[in-house]
């Protein structure tokens, strides 16, 4: 910025942006006790980089009615810029026809991320909670709490729930201890620790448990992140129990669209077979590559009985991967959006115990074979092989996501020739090179 252009700001917004840069988190706080309109009208003049952080640490509640006053560009943009599983939470409070107005602001991708953070299984937790909350940080005053309720136009309330400067839940005050307080204090000081909660992808009959249990009239639901994203009230109950009933009948007179462990042969044939056949498919390709090594297989015969302790090493480390990303996906601790974070977590993950593997295999396999050559040859490849995996472990089920296919039913296929091809090529085209330190036989 030049030194003109400095002079033609006004210097109050020049004061404004700088605070709002370096204290993200006490320029939050202080939107929390403003007008919607008074806080979306600063927060629509500043760039993306200073709004995202500030957003980050409003409360809900606030930032929805702040959102609602942004223009549809600044909107748009901030979508794009908020972590997905936030964008998901913030338009999860809001009705469908306003939820969709925003969505269709956004690319077609983008959206349809959001869309599918925004859907939840059946017979989960997610289902049955409201998403039309308020919760407050916890350093601000009581006072400062109740204007804000009224800008809410907040009518019954019994609980407002607190947050701690990270966005997580930290507590709750009964609102009747709320406002025959002091007016000076802070929340912090009545919040009371939230005796119990579910995550949004709990099952129903879990959170049904609770509030018998702790006998509780509503029940704050969290992410994975333990930010709050809905609450779960008694007479939501009531209508899952019945949306239960009907469909347990269903499933008693076979009314499904995935299989289950009564489900008939002709059911079982029909959903497997197709996968076992692209399963046999990707077999001949993981052969075909051992084909192209045959003439080094035929003069260094320790090759082949070495050959599955390598793709076994690789299979079980990109398997490894497989499992924590699949669990990433499905708690939604992670999206599609992450994959270069999550692929690079488990490329080092790999390496190290490639490392650690190969020097353990190396020494077993020189006991075994006084050669010097084969422990180098199955060191280098089992460090090469088990990082492809890992890499192959966090990537395929997420590329199958943002394509559109079940991760979960197709992953392991595909890994499993990945891991194969990865351990052959890597073993015999490292023995192939360094055939000179073999013995042959």
């Amino acid at each position: 910025m030049t030194a003109a252009m400095m002079e033609k700001q006004d210097p109050l917004d020049i004061l404004n942006r700088a605070f709002l840069l370096n204290y993200p988190k006490e320029a939050a706080r202080k939107f929390e006790t403003m007008l919607p309109e008074e806080a979306a009208f600063i927060l629509n003049e500043q760039p993306l980089h200073i709004l995202t952080p500030v957003w980050n640490n409003l409360a809900p509640g606030v930032s929805d009615s702040c959102f609602l006053q942004l223009r549809e560009e600044v909107a748009a943009d901030l979508l794009m810029a908020l972590d997905a599983r936030l964008g998901a939470v913030l338009l999860s409070r809001f009705d469908q026809e306003q939820r969709e107005y925003f969505l269709n602001l956004l690319k077609e991708s983008a959206a349809k991320e959001l869309r599918e953070l925004l859907s939840y299984p059946d017979n989960s937790a997610g289902r049955l909670m409201g998403t039309n909350i308020i919760a407050f940080n916890r350093h601000i005053t009581i006072a400062d709490a109740i204007a804000q309720l009224k800008n809410q136009k907040i009518e019954a309330l019994h609980h407002l729930y607190i947050l701690d400067d990270n966005m997580c839940l930290c507590g709750q005050i009964d609102m009747q201890r709320l406002v025959l307080a002091d007016s000076g204090r802070t929340l912090s000081s009545l919040s009371v620790p939230v005796t119990a909660y579910v995550t949004a992808l709990d099952p129903q009959d879990e959170a049904i448990e609770k509030l018998e249990h702790h006998r509780v009239g509503s029940l704050p639901v969290v992410d994975g992140n333990n930010h709050l994203v809905g609450v779960i009230h008694s007479a939501d109950i009531l209508d899952a129990i019945k949306e239960n009933l009907a469909s347990e009948i269903q499933t008693m007179v076979g009314v499904s669209k995935d299989e289950r462990a009564n489900s008939t042969s002709v059911f079982a044939v029909r959903k497997r077979l197709p996968w076992l056949e692209i399963n046999l498919l990707t077999a001949f390709l993981a052969a075909a590559v051992v084909g192209i090594f045959e003439d080094t297989i035929a003069r260094f015969t320790a090759l082949a009985i070495m050959l599955p302790v390598v793709a076994g090493q690789s299979g079980n480390a990109g398997a490894q991967a497989l499992a924590v990303t699949m669990r990433g996906l499905t708690l939604r601790e992670i999206t599609p959006r992450d994959w270069i974070k999550v692929t690079l977590k488990e490329a080092g993950t790999g390496v190290i115990n490639g490392s650690a593997i190969a020097v353990t295999c190396a020494a077993g396999v020189y006991l075994w074979s006084k050669s010097p050559g084969l422990s180098l040859v199955i060191a280098v490849s089992m460090v090469i092989s088990m990082t492809i995996a890992g890499i192959a472990g966090a990537l395929v089920p997420i590329v199958l996501k943002r394509v559109g296919l079940d991760p979960a039913q197709s992953s392991s296929i595909v890994l499993t020739t990945v891991t194969d091809i990865a351990g052959f090529m890597s073993f015999l085209g490292i023995a192939t090179l360094l055939s000179s330190m073999l013995t042959p036989g």
